[in-house]
């Protein structure tokens, strides 16, 4: 899945729930269901998400969502094939990137 994000440093909850199209109750959960994700809280409880935060939550959301894993079986993936999986991944995203690029370049002729 492509995510489309500004270049920032913190990103609000709301936004990122908005650009993965699922409510901010869904991030919460995760958030403590899986220990990967570690977002900053400020001093009124708001969440701020890195892009780390957001290249785990996307690894997740492909894990659950789009590969239909329980959230057992996604914890247990990340622990233990976490770095070959992470490279398929990123290959995967790589690519849809491009495909998106393409396809902007496409519409624009």
């Amino acid at each position: 899945m492509y995510i489309d994000l500004p270049e920032k440093r913190y990103y609000g909850i709301g936004e990122v729930a908005k650009a993965f199209g699922v409510n901010t109750s869904l991030i919460r959960f995760w958030e403590k269901e899986f220990d990967v994700i570690k977002p900053k809280k400020n001093a009124k409880g708001n969440r701020k998400f890195t892009p780390e935060d957001i290249k785990n939550l996307q690894f997740i959301y492909h894990l659950v969502k789009e590969r239909g894993f329980t959230l057992e079986g996604a914890k247990t993936h990340l622990k233990e094939e976490k770095k070959q999986s992470l490279n398929n991944f990123e290959i995967i995203s790589k690519l849809e990137n491009i495909k998106t690029q393409l396809i902007k370049i496409k519409l624009e002729l």
